[in-house]
């Protein structure tokens, strides 16, 4: 019966029609290609958009090409940071080519990385820093042409004139949309291990692609949203012609997202007035030739007079003070700062989590910010938990979100990954509660030993940690951290 089936098929009548079905259905296939490329692109036109090989003969040759390199003062030789005399520095570098292996002197750009910032950001080795890219990653930084509707910039919520941030509770997207997150400044994040709240994005680079996809941030919802922006950029021949100098192809996803990661990194600020009186206190000691490697008040007084006569209205206007004006504070004030330095790594514990030349271990924590009566709402967001790989989820991190730094804290406020508290002292007042109650709350917020002495008697509870600070320790602390006030991006950077 089989055998018989087949030989009907093979016959030439059939044959005929089997070819005749076959065809068909390639047309078919083929049409639909053809409208998938008229309407929502196919996978391949997506992948051609997404990245290309470069054409070296198309770049700007090495020879020509400018490269960015960091310089952070190191006290064993400090004469070369102390000789570069601004942010942005021009010079000559000896390179070799690694097309030819010929030795080559090119012009390059210094970068004085700012007083406190004691490492550069990590580069990665596929997205070195030009001078062409950096730029290109700017012009793109501050151009609407990325949003669906031509509105949105990524400086729209990260204005460089607002401590790049939009100094809004959350914030506000295409078609005015309201989003679920108060925007992070861009200031130092080249420093951060993870990006955005939750740390979905692992770099810059894949932080800089999300915004444009998001519906609620520059995406109308309509079509493949990279494909778009791309296209839209293939448009206009000046980015053609400079994604074709930086990366030998033409404009495409990979390159948007380095360039901007490219000039996300030059985004820094410090020199505050604790750098910089860590940095007399080290000199202090030197020419001391004894004693701890801890400021003091004096410290303090030495560089907030140097403030006052450079009339540095930065660093004095985020203390409250006037140059010219309140100089006879200048005691006061010095004392106020150091014993809420004291405070922030002693009592207040606030060095438990905000560490480093950043002040940010990079890690998540639940403080009980979106909380309610004690308990974590249902269907509220899960913060880190929430972003993590499936198979990889840590029921630890149910609310829990990265550690912001805190530099720049004057200019960009309102604070938490929600904007919930609105000044410093509201953030020091959740700290000194413990934060707020709920089942999830960091070990670094709760009080273990009273909770250890709660299981003895057979309690299971969550008992927050308060910092039993008073009222005048709370204001020590809140000008310590308008202290880390440093000064903003340079004009290069933060000028459109």
């Amino acid at each position: 019966m089989l055998y018989s089936r087949i030989y009907n098929c093979l016959r030439p009548r059939h044959l005929t029609t089997m070819v005749h079905g076959l065809a068909l259905g390639l047309t078919i296939l083929t049409g639909l290609d053809a409208f998938a490329a008229e309407g929502d692109p196919t996978p391949a036109q997506i992948a051609e958009t997404a990245a290309g090989i470069p054409d070296p003969a198309k770049m700007t040759p090495f020879a020509k090409q400018v490269p960015v390199i960091f310089v952070t003062r190191d006290p064993r030789k400090p004469e070369t940071w102390n000789n570069l005399k601004q942010f942005w520095n021009r010079g000559k570098v000896d390179s070799v080519d690694p097309a030819t292996g010929d030795k080559v002197v090119r012009e390059a750009v210094y970068i004085k990385v700012p007083l406190g910032l004691n490492s550069a950001p990590p580069v990665p080795t596929e997205n070195p820093m030009t001078q062409e890219k950096v730029l290109l990653g700017k012009k793109l930084y501050f151009d609407t042409v990325i949003s669906s509707n031509n509105k949105v910039s990524c400086a729209s919520c990260h204005n460089p004139a607002l401590g790049y941030t939009d100094q809004l509770k959350t914030s506000t997207g295409i078609f005015d949309q309201k989003g679920g997150m108060n925007a992070p400044t861009v200031y130092n994040s080249g420093y951060h291990l993870l990006q955005f709240w939750n740390g979905r994005a692992p770099t810059l680079e894949d932080q800089a692609q999300g915004p444009p996809q998001n519906p609620l941030e520059m995406h109308d919802g309509k079509g493949h949203p990279w494909y778009q922006v791309v296209s839209r950029l293939r448009q206009n021949p000046e980015y053609v012609e400079a994604f074709a100098k930086v990366f030998g192809t033409p404009p495409t996803r990979d390159g948007v997202a380095k360039a901007i990661a490219a000039y996300e990194r030059l985004v820094l600020t410090g020199n505050s007035i604790v750098d910089r009186a860590e940095m007399a206190m080290r000199e202090r000691v030197e020419e001391e030739g004894e004693g701890k490697l801890e400021t003091n008040a004096a410290d303090f007084t030495k560089v907030l007079k140097a403030a006052f006569a450079a009339k540095d209205t930065e660093a004095l206007g985020a203390l409250g003070l006037e140059a010219g004006k309140d100089e006879g504070k200048v005691a006061q004030v010095a004392a106020s700062i150091q014993r809420g330095k004291v405070l922030f790594s002693n009592k207040a514990r606030c060095n438990s989590c905000h560490v480093g030349d950043n002040y940010s271990d990079s890690q998540f924590h639940n403080l009980g910010v979106g909380a309610k009566d004690g308990t974590w709402p249902e269907g509220a967001d899960l913060g880190r938990f929430g972003a993590q790989e499936t198979g990889h989820k840590d029921p630890a991190l149910v609310g829990s979100y990265k550690t912001p730094g805190l530099r720049q804290l004057v200019s960009t406020a309102p604070y938490m990954h929600d904007g919930s508290e609105g000044t410093l002292e509201a953030v020091i007042a959740l700290y000194n509660r413990g934060g707020n109650l709920n089942p999830h709350l960091s070990n670094k917020m709760r009080d273990e030993p009273a909770e250890r002495e709660a299981a003895k008697n057979g309690q299971k509870a969550i008992i927050p940690r308060k910092l039993l600070l008073t009222m005048d320790e709370e204001a020590d602390l809140v000008l310590f951290l308008k202290a880390l006030q440093g000064e903003p991006a340079a004009d290069i950077i933060a000028k459109p």
